[in-house]
This record gives C-alpha cells, sequence and structure tokens, in this order.
C-alpha cells in the first residue's frame, strides 16, 4: 500500500507545486523541496541520475545510459529541454499509476546537460510548462561523474 500511495502523494505535491509556481510567475523549483535533489546510482554497466527521492520512487524525471554510450535515456514527470534531442524512443505504462510513460534519448555532451552540470539548472519541460530543476555544488559533481560515465569513452 505504501509503494503505491508515495509516488501518488509524491505526484500530487509536484501537481501542487506546478499550480503555485504557475500562479507566482516563478520559473524555477526551489531547493530543498521536500527531500528533492539530484542523486546517481550504478547498476553494472548502467549509470542513473535522477531529480526526486532518494531511494523511492518519487522521482520528476531519471536520466540513464550505459557507461561510454554518449546517449541518455530520459523517462519521468518532465523531460530535459534538449538542443539535439533524438526524439521518443517508446512509451511504456508505468505499473504504479497506470499512466502512460514516454522515454527520450539525447547526447551526453548535449547544451543542456553541460548547462545542468556547470551552473546547476536543467531546464525541462511537461504536459503544461516548462522550468529549471536546481543543483546544489555537491550535487553537480555527481551530475559531472554521471556526465563522465556516459559520455564516449572507453568504459
Amino acid at each position: 500500500m505504501l509503494k503505491i500511495a508515495l509516488p501518488a502523494v509524491a505526484a500530487l505535491g509536484l501537481a501542487a507545486f506546478a499550480a503555485q509556481t504557475m500562479a507566482t510567475d516563478t520559473q524555477v523549483v526551489p531547493e530543498g523541496i521536500e527531500g528533492m535533489g539530484w542523486h546517481i546510482n550504478h547498476d553494472g554497466p548502467e549509470a542513473r541520475l535522477f531529480y526526486g527521492v532518494a531511494n523511492s520512487d518519487q522521482l520528476a524525471v531519471m536520466m540513464s545510459c550505459r557507461i561510454g554510450d554518449g546517449e541518455i535515456v530520459t523517462m519521468g514527470a518532465v523531460h530535459p529541454v534538449a538542443a539535439r534531442s533524438a526524439g521518443s524512443l517508446e512509451a511504456d505504462i508505468d505499473p504504479l499509476s497506470g499512466d502512460l510513460i514516454e522515454m527520450r534519448a539525447l547526447s551526453a555532451d548535449d547544451p543542456a546537460m553541460a548547462r545542468l552540470a556547470r551552473a546547476g539548472r536543467l531546464g525541462v519541460e511537461g504536459p503544461e510548462r516548462r522550468f529549471d530543476l536546481p543543483a546544489t555544488q555537491t550535487e553537480r559533481q555527481s551530475i559531472r561523474a554521471f556526465l563522465d560515465d556516459c559520455g564516449t569513452r572507453s568504459a
């Protein structure tokens, strides 16, 4: 039950935050919102970077790559606004919500990803609007490590 309730509460929280953001015309998600932040993990030859609550299903966007491949696949409620997006890959049904999950691909050296590592802001777009997700200085170090992993260096 908790596994279903937590993502639902997170989705409501993001929706409420988006509505508040639209009402105040603020275009940046404030840092420190209910444990949301950038996190990285590795699973064998795959690296993952996500913006959400650590160790939970609550996330806004997840990016993954095969180490050294040069391509990042994104999925989630929002997607990076990328200059060189490879477009949509496929769509799947989320087993928890029943919603359609769209996956998109972009290059690991896309300017949007470089801006995230350098300036700590990732422009993202959802169904209704665009806004920025922030990254702290510490999170930027993890983001740079993720981009290094995803780059075209040999694994």
